[in-house]
C-alpha cells in the first residue's frame, strides 16, 4: 500500500511541478509526508518508466514515457545533438541548424521529439535542418532553447 500510494504521488507531482532533480523529488515527498531515501526514488523512478524531457521553459524535467503531451527525450538523441550541430542561428522567423555531414536527419529527428513552441515545420539536408515558425520572436526563443541544450 505504500509503494502504491507514493508512486501515485509522484505522478501526481510530476504532473502538476517542473521536477528535474530526485532531490526536488524527495521534498516534494517528503512536503507530503512520506519517508522517503535516495534508494527508493530511483526504483521509483525506473519502476515508472519516468524519464527526463525538456520542458516548455528550457528546462529538463521528469515526465511520464508514452504520455500523449509530451514524447520522451532520450539520452541518446540529447548525446547525438550535441555532438552533431555546429551551430543554430536564426535568420527572421526561420532557424537554422547546421550538423556534420550526414547528421542532418537525426538532428531533425531529435527537434520533432522536443515539441517546439509552434514550430510550423522542418526539413532537412545532409548538414542542415531548416525549421519555420510563425514569428522572428519565436525563432529567437528556439534558437536560445537548442541552444541551450548545447551548453
Amino acid at each position: 500500500m505504500a509503494r502504491s500510494a507514493r508512486q501515485s504521488k509522484i505522478l501526481e507531482v510530476i504532473s502538476l511541478k517542473e521536477i528535474e532533480t530526485q532531490d526536488e523529488l524527495a521534498k516534494e515527498l517528503k512536503n507530503a509526508n512520506f519517508d522517503i531515501t535516495q534508494a527508493t526514488i530511483s526504483r521509483d523512478i525506473k519502476e515508472l518508466g519516468l524519464t527526463k524531457i525538456l520542458s516548455s521553459s528550457g528546462k529538463y524535467k521528469y515526465a511520464i514515457l508514452g504520455s500523449e503531451q509530451q514524447q520522451a527525450v532520450s539520452s541518446k538523441y540529447i548525446t547525438i545533438f550535441k555532438e552533431s550541430v555546429i551551430s543554430v542561428k536564426n535568420s527572421l522567423n526561420l532557424a537554422v541548424i547546421k550538423t556534420i555531414k550526414g547528421m542532418g536527419g537525426s538532428v531533425a529527428s531529435f527537434i520533432d521529439k522536443l515539441n517546439l513552441n509552434d514550430l510550423m515545420g522542418a526539413t532537412y539536408g545532409d548538414d542542415t535542418v531548416l525549421l519555420v515558425f510563425p514569428s522572428t520572436v519565436l525563432s529567437s526563443e528556439a534558437v536560445t532553447s537548442l541552444n541551450g541544450i548545447l551548453g
